[in-house]
């Protein structure tokens, strides 16, 4: 992995993983500036101050570039999936944990430049980067959740998918085509909190089991 060689945040993994961050900042701003067609690796290479031999060889090709920022901006909420899926907790506060951290990194800034530049490319590279990073990465995991919540009947649904079907389109609604579209600016931390307990709580009663 990226950045992990045992020594910390001192050693030469916490070097990369500056340098990461530097080069995922460039790539982000080219983006948002030219478009994905438009962002060639050299010019992702002198906006973060590395060589172009460095980006080949870490990651292969633009598409691996662009994969990986996709991992990286969802990285904290699989990791909680993950814990939550590892643990024996209430499958639904897990459900309900995760909700406002994957709310506010669907409709942050770096997301939505990505989505903006996914839409305007015409070879669809972006676009399938983004679904394989993103939601084919942390619906199965929420669909496990489901899937135990649904085991202890604390909610009802055709399936497990379908169940975590619902519930992002009730946490996310058309809110995040309302950003890439620039219809809407980025909500607060108090505005995502509310909305992800109106949809959790929505959720429930769409579910409810008794």
């Amino acid at each position: 992995m990226a950045g992990n060689d045992g020594k910390g945040g001192t050693g030469r993994g916490g070097a990369w993983q500056e340098r990461e961050a530097r080069i995922f900042a460039a790539a982000h701003a080219l983006i948002a500036e030219r478009g994905y067609g438009a962002t060639s690796m050299l010019a992702v290479a002198k906006a973060a101050k590395v060589s172009n031999e460095t980006l080949y060889r870490r990651y292969g090709d633009k598409r691996g570039l662009f994969a990986r920022m996709v991992e990286d901006n969802a990285r904290a909420i699989r990791a909680m999936l993950e814990a939550a899926v590892a643990g024996e907790g209430d499958a639904l506060a897990g459900l309900r944990g995760v909700a406002p951290l994957l709310l506010g990194m669907l409709l942050g800034e770096r997301a939505v430049s990505l989505n903006r530049a996914a839409a305007a490319d015409e070879t669809g590279e972006l676009g399938r980067a983004l679904a394989a990073g993103g939601r084919d990465a942390v619906a199965p995991l929420l669909g496990v959740l489901a899937g135990r919540a649904m085991e202890a009947e604390s909610i009802r649904a055709p399936s497990a998918a379908q169940a975590i079907e619902w519930y992002i389109a009730l946490l996310i609604g058309d809110m995040q085509v309302r950003r890439v579209t620039r219809v809407a600016a980025e909500p607060s931390e108090a505005e995502i909190e509310a909305r992800a307990q109106a949809a959790f709580s929505a959720f429930l009663r769409l579910c409810a089991a008794g």
